[in-house]
């Protein structure tokens, strides 16, 4: 299982929001790029980018910080937030991220999804779809859609997506735990790669996770607020 250590960036600062309001912000480092080092220090195999400027904006924000992060190392990074083109996606992989993150253009744009997979490839492109009591939630969370996240991964699949990043907000940054139910239902039903998000806090957590079949799971608070140590999760889950 993919330990995905989580960068999220606003205002040019590495912060963690709590279920995804933009008025419940903590900022853990002035520096984005520092935390990202202290994680490719205690052995980070792949690092999870957002820009939630550009996430809630439409248009990325952050972009400079992002490419000075997928530099530092041969380590491969994913990233999303505010990507709505061609044009983005390009410009991020000639900036040396492995990996595209489409969110809200997959609810409003899904043939740009289908596009993407054709022109980029499915190594490339993932989606991440955020839900709400079930819902799909676009536009840096503040939008909820009338289409459900079981829905939106199989239109996907069918698109040729084979990853997909699943978030329930209401669990992300209160470290209670993933919504194992609902993501158990997406590995079942959809045969995707499942990489799973929000709510990450302990040991107990990581093993429910992997008894479900994900793909991978990304950690953000719990490793900010050192409840988990990074390397002794890579060395106990990224066998």
């Amino acid at each position: 299982m993919q330990i995905y250590p989580a960068v999220d960036i606003k205002d040019g600062k590495c912060v963690r929001l709590t279920q995804g309001n933009f008025d419940a912000v903590t900022v853990y480092e002035e520096n984005p790029v520092k935390a990202a080092q202290n994680w490719l220090a205690q052995g980070a195999s792949y690092l999870h980018i957002v820009d939630l400027d550009g996430a809630k904006q439409g248009n990325s924000q952050n972009e400079e910080i992002i490419a000075e992060i997928a530099k530092l190392s041969n380590i491969p990074v994913q990233t999303g937030g505010g990507v709505r083109s061609f044009e983005d996606i390009e410009r991020k992989l000639s900036k040396g991220v492995a990996r595209v993150i489409l969110g809200t253009v997959a609810v409003h744009q899904p043939e740009l999804v289908k596009q993407a997979v054709q022109k980029f490839g499915s190594d490339k492109i993932v989606v991440g779809i955020d839900a709400k009591n079930g819902n799909v939630a676009v536009a840096g969370w503040e939008e909820i859609s009338n289409i459900s996240a079981l829905e939106l991964c199989l239109q996907m699949k069918e698109y040729g997506i084979k990853t997909i990043i699943y978030t329930d907000i209401a669990k992300d940054g209160m470290m209670s735990g993933v919504n194992i139910d609902s993501t158990k239902e997406l590995v079942e039903k959809t045969g995707l790669n499942i990489i799973a998000s929000g709510g990450i806090s302990s040991m107990q957590d990581l093993k429910k996770v992997q008894e479900i079949g994900v793909q991978g799971v990304i950690v953000g608070k719990a490793l900010y607020q050192a409840t988990l140590q990074l390397n002794e999760i890579v060395s106990v889950f990224e066998k």
